[in-house]
């Protein structure tokens, strides 16, 4: 079975790759002396603030901090996967992505449960064509205005009366159990198995890659429930997939409408609105937006206009709020009572409908607004009341153009200054405290105080070569400092693989929590040390040969300290004379 892409490849791959060709193809660059800048293609502005490295194959947008490989790029940019940004770089320099073949005794193949899915939406297909009871599928398909086109689009099907029908087309992969891993039967008490899916219409539900991995089903007459979903396998999980999603994706539009169920996203295209996909029966996930705004810049969501709809509308905003970086827009459009997308769109048109999404609620808007409708503006204590209610909401966007425009506006609501309101803007304040635990830096006023250990992993990453001119990394391994262990990594790591560069060794730690983005932004920190070209190499040797002994002396400093307290702790009269004469070295040693 193909497994992972060997990570020795990657590496390979991001040397051959120039950065700088495949990001000009997308936003056209102009040299600014050693790098090349463009205005940012993730926010908006005026004045390029987006630069890109061929020395580090890295680039950095000091105006909405993002940064990455030429693999970031693809996946953020053009929205591709990761292994297809993997493939497209492999393309372009003309060689094949090889696979890692790997015995799972544990984790059985997926490929034959896509193989049977695909098998058994087939089977449903017939079905609607030649079964004796399809008539009542076909009619109920026609009165609600479907064609034979757009069933055949979404390969509508029909899972006939009875309990067996497709355990018995698949005799085979019955009695291997395969049916019941797909989720395509059931296994009965006694023995054997039967069909989930009985006279229902049956929608196959596509991933991206426009692979059968479950079925949605809805009943004909007054069986309930109205709408069954296969369950969750090795292949669907709800939380991560949608209904229509190839479909949508076809229809190359720059905004995608997340309407709630399948006959919605049938109805709509039928009607020409062929950018919509569903949820299948839960709320909104961060997984569903995350696909989505990989595809489409602006995500639409349609609710109802009644009280359930507006539950739903919340929580789609507070799931939304983390992932709205600048260039990406969610927005709000609710239908009126008594509708949804499938009536409306029959009633009103292709037209009436795509002006409602026209007149859609950005996310800012509509937040506002809602607020304002449960706290009254009319008093201080309501105003009080709604700057503390936004600032946990306000507090999860990115930082960007759009926060800052977000606390602009909490602040005309309001009249309160976000400095006055503890800090409601400032995620910069939160990543500074998160970065001075992890590489004990520590800010004053007029500037920061860095740690040797994050200034050396911060040449470490921009300069891979440093590493060798580090000794063995198993004292910094040892040494209680924070960030110690992670500099011992990074030199292991390029001493073992010296042809590494800054977007290879970034990439290396992609998914690793937390250390890929850390290591990303050090990848894209200033160094004073690059303002003058004149014998670079050995200045940022001799920098990070500094960088290396205050860590040892810093170290040497700590066990010497801790040293000084454990005799402190001790009654000056139990001390023999050897640690008498050492507790007085420290202690003058400390009070110089």
């Amino acid at each position: 079975m193909p497994g992972r892409i060997p990570r020795s490849f990657i590496d390979d791959l991001l040397s051959r790759v120039d950065i700088v060709e495949v990001i000009d193809e997308y936003v056209p660059l102009t040299r600014a002396g050693r790098d090349y800048k463009a205005c940012c293609p993730f926010h908006s502005e005026k004045t390029p603030s987006f630069t890109v490295s061929r020395a580090k194959q890295f680039y950095h947008c000091f105006g909405c901090q993002a940064n990455g490989t030429a693999i970031t790029f693809l996946m953020e940019h053009a929205r591709l996967e990761f292994v297809e940004a993997v493939e497209e770089l492999a393309h372009r320099v003309g060689i094949e992505v090889p696979r890692e073949v790997r015995a799972e005794p544990n984790r059985p193949s997926t490929e034959p449960v896509f193989a049977v899915l695909e098998r058994a939406s087939r089977f449903y297909r017939k079905q609607l064509r030649q079964h004796p009871h399809a008539s009542r599928a076909v009619d109920y398909l026609r009165g609600r205005g479907l064609s034979g086109e757009i069933a055949a689009a979404f390969n509508i099907g029909y899972a006939p009366p009875g309990w067996d029908n497709l355990v018995k087309a698949f005799p085979a992969e019955s009695r291997e159990g395969l049916l019941v891993r797909a989720g395509l039967a059931a296994p009965r008490e006694g023995g054997g198995s039967y069909d989930r899916l009985r006279d229902r219409i049956v929608f196959p539900i596509l991933d991206r890659r426009a692979r059968t991995i479950g079925f949605g089903g809805r009943s004909i007459g007054d069986d309930t429930p109205k709408y069954l979903n296969t369950p969750e396998s090795a292949v669907f999980h709800k939380g991560r997939e949608l209904y229509g999603l190839p479909q949508a994706h076809a229809a190359r539009s720059s905004r995608v409408v997340v309407v709630e169920g399948y006959m919605d996203v049938v109805a709509l295209a039928q009607h020409g609105v062929g950018n919509a996909v569903a949820t299948l029966g839960t709320a909104v996930t961060p997984e569903h937006l995350k696909q989505l705004f990989r595809h489409w810049p602006d995500v639409v969501f349609c609710f109802d206009g009644d009280e359930a709809g507006q539950r739903a509308a919340w929580r789609a905003l507070e799931t939304s709020l983390p992932l709205l970086r600048d260039g990406r827009q969610a927005l709000f459009m609710f239908l009126p009572e008594g509708d949804d997308p499938d009536t409306l769109v029959r009633a009103r048109g292709q037209a009436h409908f795509e002006e409602r999404i026209d007149a859609a609620q950005p996310l800012g808007t509509y937040l506002f607004e809602k607020l304002k409708e449960q706290i009254s503006l009319d008093s201080i204590d309501g105003r009080a009341r709604l700057f503390e209610t936004a600032r946990p909401l306000v507090e999860k966007l990115p930082a960007g153009a759009f926060r800052h425009l977000v606390v602009r506006r909490l602040e005309e609501i309001t009249g309160i200054a976000p400095a006055t309101g503890a800090s409601v803007g400032a995620p910069a304040a939160s990543r500074a405290r998160t970065h001075a635990r992890r590489f004990a830096t520590s800010g004053k006023a007029g500037g920061a105080v860095i740690s040797p250990v994050r200034k050396a992993i911060t040449l470490l990453v921009q300069h891979p070569g440093l590493a060798r001119v580090a000794d063995s990394p198993d004292r910094l391994r040892d040494m209680d400092l924070p960030g110690g262990a992670l500099l011992a990594e990074l030199i292991e790591l390029l001493v073992d693989n010296p042809h590494l560069n800054t977007g290879a060794l970034v990439e290396r730690y992609r998914d690793h929590e937390g250390g890929g983005r850390h290591l990303a932004s050090l990848a894209a920190e200033p160094l004073d040390l690059e303002t003058e070209t004149s014998n670079l190499e050995g200045r940022l040797e001799q920098e990070f040969r500094d960088c290396l002994h205050r860590i040892v002396e810093r170290d040497r400093e700590r066990s010497e300290d801790r040293r000084r307290r454990e005799l402190e702790a001790k009654e000056f009269s139990q001390l023999d004379e050897e640690e008498r004469e050492e507790y007085v070295r420290l202690t003058v040693k400390a009070r110089k």
